[in-house]
């Protein structure tokens, strides 16, 4: 009997092959951009993706500051956190948020939103490095620039 047998290939950690990326936030919809984001963290547009290994890229996010959200989300948007303790619970605007703590906030959260729940999305968290101006110190790396509104 003449069969092809045809066998899905998984990588593992030393096999993966990860490059660094910078991505400019500039004018970019928050939703869209931050699953695009995900997904290269992730690995998912490479041919060599297994979903139980970090073979995604390091992702470098400029201009977070320069970021869009439509409508009235600035104002109308609510992040919730609870500290644990009873009556604990506190709401926050994205504007609120990045007066406070920086507009790259309002992208990491939405980013680990999209990653998975587990050691695994806690581990690719760490290939995110969001900056609210348009320098960061990774130029070592040399980075590949991508255009975000051409794909």
């Amino acid at each position: 009997m003449d069969t092809v047998s045809y066998k899905t290939a998984h990588l593992n950690s030393a096999e993966v092959k990860k490059e660094w990326v910078v991505l400019d936030a500039t004018d970019a919809t928050l939703g869209r951009f931050s699953s695009y984001v995900a997904r290269l963290i992730m690995g998912k547009h490479k041919a060599s993706y297994s979903p139980h290994v970090d073979g995604g890229d390091y992702v470098i996010v400029i201009n977070a500051s320069k970021l869009r959200l439509t409508g009235k989300k600035w104002d109308d948007k609510e992040y919730l956190t609870h500290s644990g303790y009873p009556g604990g619970q506190r709401k926050t605007t994205p504007r609120q948020l990045s007066k406070r703590l920086g507009a790259k906030m309002i992208i990491e959260w939405a980013v680990r939103g999209m990653l998975p729940k587990n050691r695994l999305g806690r581990r690719l968290f760490t290939n995110l490095f969001v900056y609210d101006g348009s320098e960061h110190p990774h130029q070592a790396q040399q980075p590949k620039k991508i255009d975000f509104k051409q794909n």
